[in-house]
């Protein structure tokens, strides 16, 4: 009996669809941010890498950045060759893979030992306040609800898939920002020039009613305001990276196997809460 396929999550004709059209040269400052994120954080580091690579869906947006590494397309097979980097970054994609832990586990393949995976990608915080009353003013002009924001992972989700990928020191962290906008259809523009429609795979695929829209920016402002007139709408990066396992690696200490007291190297005296105190006479 053959096994059903998994849900997806992503419709990849629409999906391309959406980068095609993307107009980053008008709307490419959160990729700009991560770039020059990225940088700090490899400049952190303080390693020269020889053999990088780069997945990243916008190649000639992202030429600027580490311009002598190869560049690779996100796609389910990432083509990537066993052990042959030092440095793999995956850059504002994985919200929208249908298999993130297959992506990692490719990654952490690509890489040679000691090597350093870096992802980057929105989170499971960014437009809260649109998904909220999307929902209202779908159910109060449409009388139900359809997919049209992705369930974007959160923080400890998706650190979780560094170690299932086999990832050595783990770590996961995000950078929140607050956009602010005239109106939702502003807010909406922005997201077509960055490629960030709805491309869900369940969403509806007729029209929907401009009413939706009116119903959804009155909504907003009345919900989300910002100042002057405007509305705000929250982003959340979240950054990611991995080692590749190596011998050479620092690895934890066994419990108990510690050296000296803490006590000592604060320079304060221990207290030991479960002690009973001595009373006179006893």
């Amino acid at each position: 009996m053959t096994e059903p396929l998994p849900p997806k999550l992503t419709d990849p004709q629409a999906l391309a669809r959406a980068r095609a059209r993307a107009r980053l040269d008008r709307a490419g400052f959160l990729h700009d941010e991560v770039k020059l994120e990225l940088e700090e954080r490899l400049a952190d580091v303080n390693r020269r890498f020889t053999a990088p690579v780069l997945i990243a869906p916008f190649v000639e947006y992202w030429a600027d950045f580490m311009p002598d590494a190869p560049r690779v397309l996100p796609q389910d097979d990432l083509g990537l060759t066993e052990g042959a980097h030092d440095l793999v970054i995956h850059a504002m994609a994985l919200h929208w893979a249908d298999d993130p832990v297959g992506q990692l586990v490719q990654a952490a393949r690509a890489l040679k030992p000691d090597g350093l995976f870096l992802g980057v990608f929105f989170g499971g915080e960014s437009l809260t306040e649109l998904r909220d009353v999307l929902r209202q003013a779908e159910i109060a002009v449409m009388g139900g609800l359809s997919p049209r924001v992705a369930p974007m992972g959160d923080l400890r989700d998706m650190g979780g898939l560094l170690g299932r990928a086999g990832f050595a020191l783990p770590v996961a962290d995000t950078l929140r920002k607050t956009i602010s906008y005239r109106d939702i259809f502003h807010l909406i523009g922005d997201l077509r020039d960055m490629g960030e429609t709805n491309v869900l795979d369940a969403r509806h695929r007729a029209a929907p009613p401009r009413d939706l829209f009116t119903r959804a920016d009155e909504i907003y402002k009345k919900t989300y305001p910002f100042e002057e007139n405007r509305i705000r709408s929250t982003v959340e990066i979240v950054f990611l990276s991995g080692w590749k396992p190596d011998a050479s690696q620092q690895k934890p200490l066994r419990p108990g196997s510690a050296q000296a007291r803490l006590a000592d190297a604060l320079g304060v005296t221990e207290f030991d809460e479960t002690a009973r105190p001595v009373e006179n006479g006893s």
